[in-house]
């Protein structure tokens, strides 16, 4: 395996533990309003995800710094053609932030009211503009000769843009619900309305996800260039969101999470295929002569050895701290006890 092909992949394994683990921290802010009925079951809530979701948001960093270092052309013409895109996110996930450092700074029901909410729309805002995005990465955009990205922000707007923005969001509350039944205690009652909430919100997934792959298929080609095999993830995914029903059901409540984590990588790996079996990392829509091929998008030999260096020392740091930080937080949360018995608050 070449560099160019190492990093490609590294970028993908990047957006993809990204999407796998702030995906459950998004889901459980997004359906906190639904399931919480009183400050404890508030806090409790909020205390789920308070050890992992700055942590969990390192990969997205991580994400966009190996994209610039590794594949600048491409890094360039994404982020500047969907620029309001990448605002909005960066300040959605800013607000969302400042929302778990200040809502508990003044005893104020009106106060802790706002921050919550703008938790909850700095956890809904970003869920679906990086579904839209990874949409756009497979759809193309109005990329000219000279690799700049032509028309405004409406544009970026499209059916299939706008389906794979809802299915993510609908799939990311499917897998916060499914978090939450392994860190709640199950005999409280905003355990079993966790339950409630992932077979609601997970029919409404499947059938957005459904959607996505067929339109996919139909108008975006996704799974032509897949080799002999094109139709072996998309019956993956069937697999995968028939077991969540399965573990749901059964209250085999680990399958479930498993299955909708699962679910995720699919989705996220489908598209990072489908680009590298095309040999190209943004079509254009204009012509495709415009499109980014994935070799002249790359950095020099150069640069992707100091990269590589710098890979293989970072890249185990931030697992392996990952991995203590969730051994140490792995306790259950109860509502009456106000979050974490210990580490955090």
């Amino acid at each position: 395996m070449d560099l160019v092909t190492l990093w490609f992949w590294l970028i993908a394994l990047t957006f993809t533990l990204y999407f796998f683990l702030e995906g459950f921290d998004f889901g459980v802010d997004i359906l906190r309003p639904f399931l919480a009925r009183n400050e404890a079951e508030e806090r409790a809530l909020v205390g789920t995800i308070g050890p992992f979701w700055d942590g969990n948001e390192v990969w997205a960093i991580a994400a966009a710094g190996v994209m610039f270092s590794t594949f600048p052309v491409w890094y360039g013409t994404l982020f500047s053609g969907l620029y309001p895109v990448f605002v909005i996110i960066l300040l959605s996930l800013l607000m969302r932030g400042v929302s778990f450092e200040y809502r508990n700074q003044v005893e104020s029901q009106r106060w802790r009211s706002f921050w919550d909410w703008m938790s909850f729309l700095g956890s809904l805002i970003p869920s679906f503009f990086w579904g839209l995005t990874m949409a756009k990465l497979i759809e193309g955009l109005p990329i000219n000769a000279d690799e700049r990205v032509l028309g405004g922000f409406a544009e970026v707007f499209t059916p299939f843009s706008v389906v794979g923005g809802l299915a993510t969001t609908l799939l990311f509350m499917l897998h916060g619900a499914n978090f939450l039944l392994l860190r709640l205690h199950k005999d409280t009652e905003l355990y079993n309305r966790a339950r409630a909430a992932a077979l609601f919100w997970g029919a409404l997934a499947t059938v957005a996800i459904l959607a996505f792959v067929v339109m996919g298929y139909v108008t975006e080609g996704l799974f032509n260039s897949f080799g002999v095999l094109p139709w072996l993830f998309p019956v993956a995914a069937a697999l995968t969101l028939g077991s969540i029903w399965y573990g749901l059901t059964r209250r085999r409540d680990v399958l479930a999470f498993l299955m909708s984590s699962l679910t995720i990588v699919f989705s996220t790996v489908t598209i990072f295929i489908a680009l590298y079996t095309r040999q190209v990392v943004l079509p254009s829509t204009l012509n495709p002569e415009y499109s980014l091929s994935l070799r002249e998008s790359a950095s020099q030999p150069y640069t992707l050895v100091l990269m590589t260096w710098v890979g293989a020392i970072f890249l185990p740091l931030i697992i392996g701290y990952q991995v203590w930080n969730y051994y140490i937080f792995r306790e259950r949360v109860r509502p009456e006890e106000g979050g974490l018995n210990k580490g955090y608050d």
